[in-house]
């Protein structure tokens, strides 16, 4: 049993001439064993430097979000202390103390990472 064609005569599609080919859709005929075969278009592949562009936004957002720490880290830390050091004492604003706290444990973590490098006990990325 034949379901009858849906489309009305004269339609794309539709072609008397092709007898019982009339339901396929219209296109270039199929390719036979004796003719060369064409290979099959590759996948599309997902476009080139989508994971750059991510960690470039990352970056500058992370940026852009340390930036603004540090300006509110300086502005609500303007007062004066005393900072007792192995032989004398010094004043100076609380901001430059806590930088310089900071810069020399960011020295030591990397004098520690550079002599574990050098004894071959991590290895490098």
């Amino acid at each position: 049993m034949t379901t009858p064609d849906p489309r009305p005569p004269g339609t794309p599609g539709t072609d008397p001439t092709l007898g019982s080919r009339g339901n396929e859709p219209a296109g270039p005929p199929p390719a036979t064993s004796t003719g060369p075969a064409t290979p099959a278009p590759a996948p599309q592949q997902p476009a080139r430097g989508t994971g750059r562009t991510i960690r470039r936004t990352l970056a500058l957002s992370l940026l852009i979000f340390v930036t603004v720490v540090l300006v509110l880290f300086v502005v609500f830390n303007t007062q004066t202390v005393d900072i007792s050091l192995v032989f004398t004492d010094v004043r100076a604003p609380l901001v430059v103390a806590l930088l310089v706290a900071a810069a020399l444990g960011g020295a030591i973590v990397g004098l520690f990472d550079a002599v574990m490098v050098a004894r071959g006990r991590r290895k490098r990325r």
